[in-house]
């Protein structure tokens, strides 16, 4: 009965789950942003990989 105790106590003191959850909605976060900068920053972008190439 003991042992059934602590594995349920021990079990609820895991935090690997919960760890992965906060990297995978971390990860959607920076995807989100870095999709948002790239929209709206594009054609700025674009010129400036254009002057670098025609530098080169």
């Amino acid at each position: 009965m003991f042992n059934l105790i602590a594995f349920f106590r021990n079990f609820s003191r895991r935090e690997e789950g919960q760890t992965l959850s906060e990297y995978a909605l971390i990860l959607v976060l920076i995807a989100v942003v870095a999709i948002i900068a790239v929209t709206l920053l594009g054609n700025q972008i674009t010129a400036v990989l254009n002057q670098i190439a025609n530098a080169l």
